[in-house]
């Protein structure tokens, strides 16, 4: 598990209209199976070779072949299309839900599943703007600067899975989110000029929400518990918690009660360190005014 670094790298084929499966995805090589199995039982039940029913739904035959082999997930307009082409009355396009379940990577979901069930969250990030607060225009940038440079499908999919989990701010009843950034995220033009600027002002409306707490950890704090790194700690409603800590028990998440005491006796720590809730927001709309 972990919150920043959901963008998990995949292979790409960018000339074709679908997305690579996640091979350690169990659940989701058996969904895209069965979506491709039925979509070549209705093709030959059309009495259609595959050449033909390609040219019919203006993709490539090779294309084809994989989303019917459970090699490629099809997007929603190939399903659309090919429901119109073999006359399924809809039933093509009602695996279109079944599909959108998969075409994010299988550590992404169960991140977003995760961060669903969770009634209080606890995120430190030292490195970026963490993800939930990221603007579309911010994280695109991030992702464009990554080495080595990711496709435009790689990018779009990882995109869409990032904005997909902000649908947290919107959930009721809402869960407690606390975030720690430190100064130097804040500070750096990702992007360029407007797109920082875009960037420190979702984070003043996000610190507006009753449920979520901003702060940010000024550079030159001579004591500072965050030096090994990201901390995340997500707890639920059965009294349950999982965490994760770059520079504690190997980066690999953990249950266990006393190595979560210590991941919250650091995060803690962290949160006493940092400007409040109020004086960080202050401190965004002073750098605000002195761009």
């Amino acid at each position: 598990m972990s919150v920043d670094g959901e963008a998990v790298r995949l292979r790409s084929e960018a000339d074709e209209p679908g997305w690579e499966v996640d091979p350690d995805d169990d659940w989701g090589i058996a969904v895209v199976a069965t979506v491709g199995r039925q979509l070549r039982l209705r093709r030959e039940a059309a009495g259609m070779r595959a050449g033909e029913f390609a040219a019919a739904v203006g993709y490539g035959e090779d294309l084809v072949y994989k989303i019917e082999g459970g090699k490629r997930i099809p997007r929603p307009e190939y399903l659309d299309k090919a429901d119109e082409v073999l006359g399924a009355g809809g039933l093509l396009s009602a695996m279109k839900e079944d599909v959108k379940r998969v075409r994010y990577p299988k550590k992404v979901r169960d991140l977003a599943k995760l961060e669903s069930q969770a009634v209080e969250i606890g995120l430190y990030s030292n490195h970026n703007v963490h993800g939930l607060l990221q603007t579309e225009d911010h994280m695109r940038a991030l992702f464009d600067v990554w080495l080595p440079a990711y496709s435009e499908e790689e990018t779009e999919r990882m995109a869409a899975a990032r904005l997909a989990r902000r649908a947290i701010f919107e959930r009721s009843p809402a869960p407690t989110l606390s975030f720690v950034q430190e100064e130097v995220t804040l500070r750096r033009p990702v992007g360029g000029r407007m797109v920082w600027r875009g960037q420190l002002e979702r984070m003043l409306e996000l610190g507006e929400l009753r449920n979520v707490s901003i702060q940010v950890l000024l550079t030159d704090s001579q004591d500072h518990f965050g030096t090994g790194g990201l901390i995340e700690v997500l707890k639920f409603p059965d009294g349950s918690a999982v965490g994760r800590s770059d520079g504690a028990f190997s980066g690999r998440p953990v249950t266990d009660p006393k190595q979560l005491r210590i991941l919250e006796l650091r995060y803690g720590m962290i949160r006493a360190q940092a400007l409040t809730p109020r004086e960080s927001r202050a401190f965004i709309e002073r750098m605000l005014g002195e761009s």
